[in-house]
This record gives structure tokens, C-alpha cells and sequence, in this order.
């Protein structure tokens, strides 16, 4: 199993507020018949030179609605909007500085990894790193200026640092040229810093967090610079009181980054350590989301109620209600009253309880990705070959080991005694397996019905898909006791299987069907390995199998032929089976022959070596499925498609496994041959 955070997930983006906002919105929604020289990129970015800092920005909180446009990208990419926004970040303005890190926060966010590469190609790295380092000096001064004093909330170096960290966790997610500047500009010791401001912020040290969890994965150099010093800040956040949700997800995002260091840590407290982490990630999961969410509502329900009430009670203290702008000229001495507005327009986009609520969601889902790079194996992963194939280059292949030795469809993985018994300790199997449920269909409705809540529900399916992916490594790695024994492996099985079969249209979820069939394919082989019965009716595999084919995803594909696999080789040993089998058989055949990836041929080639290895059933059906005859045509088309698209579309570690399964081809083949000869003599 690789490592789970292989992929980017979608970033929270920089929105543009006060007087700024409906003249972005206006401009990231420019009219498609515009000239291009007149488009809205261009007016922007010429008004980013404009000597009013309210005009300038403007025009960044413009560009930071209209990078979330697609389109946009590349026109703005023509016209070199990085150089031109990146000086802003040292503008004279902070109300500017803000901005301009807001859009290019946003551009790192949408324009994935070509457009961050791009951007540390142009230089983006150096102002950011200044204004980084200004902003560290400016929170270490006990006095505001002026200006911070004049708009505290919005304009204040917290939030520009807040914004610019957010930028450099982005760019160095995606540029190992960006990881490498982090590393020589000693950006460590400036980030540590605005994390020992966790107790009074929050945001920020979240968002430190995130970008310490990204930086010091595989990153041997960074971890010089860890000393003492700055293990203690990453352990007074590790161990900070809980007074929301968000120290919630501060605490996992620090756990994730201390498990990056552990090269670092000395032997003698690794086990400490890991049971400190683990306990933690276990405290997160233990939390129930579902329930969370619809306590959330209610709360933001009673406070939006609270609040109109006391606005009515404010306008009818005042007569008519309130106070118009244009009314305080001849009314100088009457206190100015907010304008009544809907009650929508008393919550804003980041109110606290969904903040709370999605910070909770994200403390989970980032939970389960730790847990599962903890699994990891430094050994070849099934992100090489989504899990290495079976192969057995020795000649008893063609007698019976291949049923015992093939097959292997984990590649091998091994986990410490200290993070095996921290697993167990912390019930970490168990919460995962609790988290494998369907989302709560009461709070699917709440979020569903709530349009800024609506974001929640794919939240929600995420930490779903992530609980089946951290199955999966659990299943493959602990021992039969620590899993709860046969009647848990059975009871788990029939949990997933209710799982996939209760959503008709499983097939129209890629992830959650990724996800789930790898923990079956896992699961499955796991307790053929131990000789426990297996639940799921070869019908409803063949139903899996067939609707899985069709995916789009590899993995998918992949999962399911080896899922087949399996399963056959198992009803290979039983009597009755023969029509099964056939069916196993021919489906394999099909797959093998005309699937596009060598990836997915290669794994049900390696099943049907699996399923046909050895047992009377097995044979008989081979044989009324004329599988040698089939075999020995496809075998030169199958030389040639690895010769011919091999060396251009799979890599090394693929081009090796598919070798070993053309050679075992041919064996296979003679095996066949033997077989099919001993019973038409």
C-alpha cells in the first residue's frame, strides 16, 4: 500500500471581502464576447500598477475570484500574472499584501501542479519568503501601526501571514524546487514561530500545520534542522487543550508531521511517540461526525434565530426600526444602527459552526491518511503496480505451487512490534472499521438542504472511502487475533458486501468503488490465506467484477480480476464448482485479451493462474473452456503489446512484473498443456 496522499485534495481558497468583493465578482465573471486585449485578466493585471492601494486591491481580490476559473489559467499565465503579482506581496498596502497573497494562494490551489512549478520558476519564492519574514517581525512587535489599528480584523499581519503560509504550503505540495528553497531560507525556523501562536491563533497554526505535514515528508535535509527547540513547539501544539474543533485538526496535522520525524527521533522514545500519535488519532476518530453535524445545525439555527430576534427587539426600540446612512447627517446625535438585512446575510461563508464542523471532518479524514502511511512499507507498493503481481520463477510452478505461492496480491508489508501494539492499544482497527459506514443519511439531509453545508456531504463520503483505504492496510497487516479472529474476518466481509450491494449505482462512485474494492480484494485474500470460509456468493462477486470492468480507474480494474482470482482458486479445491469456475474462467479470458492496460491484462493473467492451477474442477473446466488453446494465441500478441507499448507507458517496476508474468505465460502453458493431454488420453 503507498502512501494515501498521492493526490491533491481541493484547497480552501482566499475569498475577497469588504468593499472589493461584488467588483472581483464582477470581474471574475467577465463576459465571454469580450475581446481577448479587453478580457478580464487583462484589465486586472493592468490595474495591479494603479497608484490608488484601494485599486490595487481590487484588482488582486479580482484575480483571486478568477484563477478558480479554468479558462482563466492559461491566459493569465500568458500574460505573466506571477511577476506581476508577486511584488505585491511587499506593497506598501497590507490591505494589498492580503490580496495579492489571496490570489496567488488561490492560483497555487487551482492550477495544480504545472502552474505551481511554474510559479517557483518565476521567482514566487522570493517575495514570498520576505514578506514571511516581515510578517515574523511584525508579530513580534508588541505595537500595530496605524494602519493595522484602522482595520485590525481584516488587514492585520496574522492574516497576511495566515494567507502567505497557505501559498507556501501549496507550492511546496507540489515543487520539489519549492521544498528545496524552504530548506536553504531557513522557512523552518519562521514557521515554528507562527505556530506558538496556536493558543490565541488558531487559523494560522492550522494552516503551519499543514504545511510542516507537507514539507517534512521525505525531506531527509529539513530534518537537520529539527533540534530540540523545535520539537518542543511541535510537542506544546501536540499536547495544546481542546477548546474547539480546530485544535482538533491542529493536533493530527502536528501528530502527521512528528510521524514524518520519527527518523530523527531516538529509539529508546519511539515507542512513546508513536503511542502518543496513535492515541491521538484515535481520540479524533472516536468523535461521531454525524452527530457533530446536526448539533452544529442546531446551533447555528438557535444563534441566527437569537440574532434576528434581537435585531427586531433593536427596531422596535427604535420606531421604525433603524437608522438610514443618509439619516445620520440631520440625526448626528442617535447611535448608528446596522441596516436590517435577510437572515442569510448574518451568516457568513466561514460561520463558526461549519468551520468547527468541516474542521472536525478534515481532523478525521487527515487521521485515516496518517494511520494509513504508518502501514506503509518502503518496499515496492500497489502505486508501482497497484500491488505487485504474483510470480514464481521456479519450475514447481507447473505443478502445485502455484496455487500455494502465486497469488500474492499484497506486496510485502510489515509493521514495528511498537506501532503493531500501538494499533491494538488504541483500538485504531476498530474506530476504523466503525468509519467504513454509510454517511448518516439525518445529517445527509441537514447538509443537503443547507446550501453553504451542502460541501459537507462529499466530506463526509471522503472520510468514508479513506476508512476503507486504511482497512484495507490494517486487514493486510495485523495478525488474525488482532483483528478480532474468524467470526470478525466473516462479519466483515458481510459488512462490506451490504455495503457495496445497498447502493444500486455503486459503479457512478469511482472513489468509493476504488476504496471498497480494494479492502474487499485485501479482506478476501487475507482469509483465503487462513483457510476461513468466505461469504460473499460467487454471484454477487460476478456481479462486483462485471460492474467494475467498466471503471475508468485501473486500480479498479485491477482490483476486481484479482478479486476473481481468488475467489477462484478457492472454489478450485471444492467439488460442485466446475460451472463457476467456467465463468470465473471465461470473464478472465475476456479481460485478459481486451483490456487497454498491460497493467489490468498482466493481473487476470496472473488469476487465471491462480484459479487454474490445480484441482479436478479446475482442470475439467479449463478444458471445456478451451482456455489453452486461448492462452497460446494471445501469448505472441502479448509479447508484442509489451515490446511495442511497454517502454513508453509503464514504468520499470511495472515492465518487471509483466516479464515475470509472460514467463510464467509460458509455463503456464506447458502446465496446461500436460494437464489437458492426461485427461483426453
Amino acid at each position: 500500500m503507498g502512501k494515501s496522499r498521492t493526490k491533491r485534495f481541493k484547497r480552501p481558497q482566499f475569498s475577497p471581502t469588504g468593499s472589493c468583493q461584488a467588483e472581483a465578482a464582477a470581474a471574475a465573471n467577465g463576459t465571454e464576447d469580450e475581446e481577448e486585449d479587453d478580457g478580464p485578466a487583462a484589465e486586472l493585471l493592468e490595474k495591479l500598477q494603479h497608484p490608488s492601494a484601494e485599486v490595487r486591491e481590487c484588482a488582486c481580490a479580482g484575480l483571486a475570484r478568477l484563477v478558480q476559473q479554468r479558462p482563466a489559467l492559461p491566459d493569465l499565465a500568458r500574460r505573466d500574472a506571477v511577476r506581476r503579482l508577486g511584488p505585491l506581496l511587499l506593497d506598501s498596502s497590507l490591505a494589498v499584501r492580503e490580496t495579492a497573497a489571496g490570489a496567488l494562494r488561490n492560483l497555487s490551489a487551482c492550477g495544480g501542479f504545472e502552474v505551481c512549478d511554474d510559479m517557483v520558476a518565476k521567482d514566487v519564492m522570493t517575495p514570498l519568503v520576505a514578506l514571511l519574514r516581515e510578517c515574523s517581525t511584525g508579530l513580534d512587535s508588541n505595537e500595530m501601526s496605524p494602519q493595522e489599528k484602522a482595520d485590525k480584523n481584516r488587514n492585520s499581519v496574522e492574516s497576511i501571514a495566515n494567507e502567505a503560509v497557505n501559498v507556501l504550503w501549496n507550492i511546496c505540495e507540489c515543487s520539489s524546487r519549492a521544498v528545496s528553497i524552504f530548506n536553504k531560507e531557513g522557512c523552518l525556523e519562521i514557521v515554528l514561530k507562527y505556530l506558538r501562536r496556536f493558543p490565541t491563533s488558531v487559523d494560522l497554526a492550522v494552516s503551519v500545520a499543514y504545511c510542516l505535514q507537507t514539507v517534512t515528508e521525505d525531506n531527509p535535509e529539513l530534518l537537520k534542522s529539527f533540534d530540540g527547540t523545535a520539537l518542543r513547539v511541535l510537542e506544546s501544539a501536540l499536547l495544546c487543550p481542546v477548546t474547539s474543533m480546530e485544535y482538533i485538526l491542529l493536533k493530527t496535522l502536528v501528530a502527521g508531521t512528528i510521524w514524518n520525524l520519527k527518523d530523527i527521533i531516538p529509539s529508546k522514545s519511539q515507542a512513546e511517540i508513536i503511542n502518543a500519535i496513535l492515541k491521538i488519532l484515535s481520540e479524533v476518530l472516536e468523535v461521531n461526525a454525524a452527530d457533530t453535524v446536526i448539533q452544529m445545525k442546531e446551533a447555528e439555527t438557535q444563534r441566527l434565530k437569537t440574532a434576528a430576534e434581537t435585531e427586531d427587539i433593536l427596531a422596535n426600540a427604535n420606531g421604525d426600526g433603524l437608522v438610514e446612512d443618509d439619516e445620520m447627517e440631520e440625526i448626528p446625535h442617535k447611535r448608528k444602527l446596522r441596516r436590517k438585512t435577510f437572515i442569510s446575510d448574518l451568516l457568513p461563508p466561514t460561520d463558526k459552526e461549519l468551520r468547527e464542523t468541516m474542521a472536525l471532518l478534515t481532523a478525521q479524514q487527515t487521521a485515516l491518511e496518517v494511520i494509513v502511511n504508518m502501514c506503509c512499507s518502503e518496499d515496492p507498493s500497489d502505486e508501482e503496480w497497484e500491488e505487485l503481481s504474483s510470480s514464481d520463477e521456479s519450475e514447481a510452478f507447473m505443478e502445485n505451487s502455484l496455487s500455494e505461492c502465486s497469488g500474492q496480491l499484497l506486496s510485502p508489508l510489515c509493521l514495528s512490534h511498537e506501532i503493531h501494539t500501538a494499533l491494538t492499544t488504541c483500538l485504531i482497527p476498530k474506530k476504523v472499521f466503525e468509519k467504513t459506514a454509510s454517511p448518516n443519511s439525518v445529517a445527509i439531509d441537514i447538509c443537503s438542504r443547507n446550501p453553504t453545508w451542502k460541501p459537507l456531504i462529499r466530506k463526509l463520503n471522503t472520510i468514508q472511502c479513506r476508512a476503507l483505504t486504511c482497512l484495507q492496510s490494517l486487514v493486510s497487516l495485523l495478525d488474525l487475533d488482532h483483528l478480532g479472529g474468524a467470526p470478525a474476518l466473516q462479519t466483515l466481509a458481510q459488512h462490506l458486501s451490504q455495503l457495496l450491494f445497498s447502493q444500486p449505482d455503486f459503479t457512478k462512485h469511482a472513489d468509493f468503488l476504488e476504496a471498497i474494492s480494494s479492502a474487499l480484494r485485501a479482506l478476501l485474500q487475507s482469509m483465503a490465506a487462513k483457510n476461513i470460509p468466505q461469504c460473499m456468493t460467487p454471484e454477487q462477486l460476478m456481479t462486483l467484477c462485471r460492474a467494475g470492468i467498466h471503471s475508468s480507474s485501473i486500480g479498479v480494474r485491477v482490483n476486481v480480476v484479482s478479486i476473481l482470482g481468488i475467489t477462484g482458486s478457492v472454489l478450485a479445491k471444492e467439488d460442485g464448482t466446475l460451472e463457476t469456475l467456467k465463468t470465473i474462467g471465461c470473464f478472465l479470458l475476456e479481460v485478459a485479451t481486451k483490456d487497454p492496460s498491460l497493467v489490468v491484462t498482466g493481473e487476470a493473467l496472473d488469476a487465471l493462474f491462480d484459479v487454474f492451477a490445480d484441482g479436478e474442477e479446475a482442470e475439467k473446466a479449463s478444458v471445456q473452456i478451451k482456455l489453452l488453446s486461448a492462452l497460446k494465441e494471445f501469448q505472441p500478441v502479448f509479447k508484442t503489446k509489451i515490446r511495442k507499448e511497454g517502454r513508453g507507458k509503464y514504468s520499470p517496476d511495472q515492465l518487471c512484473v509483466l516479464d515475470n508474468v509472460k514467463m510464467n505465460l509460458r509455463r503456464f502453458v506447458a502446465y496446461q498443456e500436460a494437464v489437458e493431454k492426461r485427461l483426453t488420453s
